[in-house]
């Protein structure tokens, strides 16, 4: 068990946490969200050890051990890969490094025989005789083959790099597990061997992570930061979600009885805690949820953007038609021959493992690049929107955010545009901002506010969610999801996929896999087993 007592932590005048006091049980697992500088990754860090608190303390059970997936890739660039796993029970590798070295003397003594002796019963006691064992499995769970195993860590590439620091973390059994953004760099089979990993752990889990799916497949429990405070949730990310916005509006409903929304919100909850199967989804706890009083539910304090595509007029059936499209780009065939038609009210998710050949055909339909072969014909009552991948060529000049917004919007008046930014949560002096210096997130809100603006009733987006934290990826979501027109898109979330898409392209070296279902469906198919 972890125990945090009356936790607080200020940088300066800026203050993380005031009198945080929360126990994480074993057999959990602990969704830890907030906005993006709640302080996340900080509090993950007290939790370890790496950060003092100013007041407080953590206590953990007396003998439990604690595994962290650490963040600096190149840490254990000189040391094997199967090392680097085992290095996750540190006990475990010094006495393997300790026997070796005993092991290796010329002059072995008495004493080294002794040592020696000491040092295997409890090399046995920690299971080491199964250890590179146990390392080469998570290492091949995760996408590590075994022809990597016995490489050094500085000949792998940066996700290669990711997913050897996951396995150390995972390696061992440990007692305590704290993981910031685990999915980042994983391809769809390791992350659900991972979920399926962690649905199976018995021990303490508190994660952080951007994908909604993979906190609605693993927790228990949320972990809610905000209003300086960390408030438990039982149950996964939905719920927590869903509870918290109706929380909000009741607490933002002056003329309608409360009575009326605490009862709506109580019928939620029970709901929820009635069923433990809807609550944890596809976990394999069955413990019953615990009742929630209406006290334990605040409204949270963070934003979310307003994202919501608006077509100016409809789009006739037949859309889009794509003809035997190739395209060789630095000398490999990204796109060989590809032929679709796209019709009315399709929402098409483009999957695969080939990133490029998507971005490239997107790039195509957008006028941005010539194919080598084959043709493209957009219908006559179409109009396109589109968000690259990459944006940086719309935030060179030296404008400000309401004179960039201005130039995408036919409503010029300066009041329009502050208002349009503001719903996309820059307010105030937030809109006189240089777009020079916008962060990710906010030039992917300024993106999304010019395809609003144009009134498109096709868009094609290109990982939209990248950069962007919960609160707007949930808010993107939703756009998409109500949007009347058609959608062309690619993204890594899985939420996004399956709650939107209606269609499922892959491109693949020998063509188009194109199907009429849900995403989620598509997975199931035997081509992803």
């Amino acid at each position: 068990m972890i125990s945090v007592s009356n936790v607080s932590l200020r940088f300066g005048a800026r203050k993380l946490f005031e009198d945080v006091n929360i126990k994480f049980n074993p057999g959990n697992c602990y969704g830890l969200i907030g906005a993006n500088g709640a302080g996340k990754s900080t509090f993950l860090k007290i939790l370890s050890g790496e950060i003092e608190p100013n007041t407080g303390e953590v206590t953990i059970t007396p003998g439990e051990r604690m595994a962290v997936l650490k963040q600096d890739h190149f840490q254990f660039d000189e040391f094997e890969v199967l090392k680097t796993v085992v290095m996750g029970h540190q006990r475990l590798y010094d006495i393997m490094v300790e026997k070796d070295a005993i092991y290796s003397k010329a002059d072995f003594t008495d004493e080294d025989g002794i040592r020696a002796s000491e040092l295997e019963g409890e090399f046995a006691e920690l299971n080491g005789w199964e250890a590179e064992a146990e390392a080469a499995t998570l290492l091949t769970g995760l996408g590590i083959m075994e022809e990597l195993h016995s490489k050094t860590m500085k000949e792998l590439t940066g996700s290669e790099k990711v997913r050897v620091l996951l396995a150390q973390a995972l390696f061992g059994h440990p007692d305590i597990l704290l993981l910031d953004e685990p999915t980042n760099h994983l391809d769809l089979a390791s992350i659900k061997w991972l979920e399926n990993f962690l649905i199976e752990f018995e021990s303490i889990v508190i994660v952080v992570s951007h994908d909604r799916h993979f906190l609605n497949q693993v927790c228990t429990h949320m972990a809610d930061l905000d209003f300086e405070k960390i408030q438990l949730y039982v149950g996964n990310y939905d719920f927590w979600y869903e509870s918290s916005q109706l929380a909000l509006q009741m607490s933002k409903d002056q003329n309608k009885k409360k009575e009326e929304k605490i009862k709506e919100l109580q019928a939620f909850i029970d709901r929820f805690s009635s069923n433990a199967s809807k609550a944890k989804q596809a976990t394999s706890r069955k413990k019953q949820l615990d009742k929630i009083s209406l006290d334990d539910i605040r409204p949270s304090s963070r934003r979310y953007p307003f994202v919501g595509f608006k077509p100016d007029r409809e789009a006739g059936n037949d859309l889009l038609r794509i003809d035997g499209l190739s395209k060789t780009i630095d000398g490999v065939k990204v796109l060989d021959n590809i032929t679709f038609m796209v019709t009315k009210g399709d929402k098409i998710s483009f999957v695969g493992d080939d990133e490029i050949a998507v971005t490239t055909l997107f790039k195509i339909l957008m006028g941005e690049i010539e194919p080598d072969e084959g043709s493209y014909t957009w219908g006559i009552t179409t109009s396109q929107s589109y968000f690259p991948k990459d944006n940086s060529e719309y935030f060179k000049d030296d404008l400000t955010l309401v004179d960039w917004l201005r130039q995408f919007s036919e409503e010029k008046a300066e009041s329009f545009i502050r208002g349009f930014l503001g719903k996309m949560l820059f307010s105030g002096e937030e809109a006189l901002k240089k777009i020079t210096v916008l962060s990710g997130g906010e030039k992917v809100r300024c993106m999304l506010s010019k395809m609003m603006l144009s009134g498109a009733n096709v868009i094609i987006l290109d990982q939209p969610t990248n950069h962007l934290d919960l609160e707007s990826i949930t808010a993107v979501n939703n756009g998409l999801t109500s949007f009347s027109g058609t959608i062309l898109f690619a993204s890594h979330d899985h939420q996004l996929n399956q709650t939107v898409a209606n269609r499922i392209i892959e491109i693949t070296p020998n063509g188009i896999i194109d199907e009429s279902m849900t995403y989620d469906e598509y997975l199931d198919k035997d081509v992803f087993k």
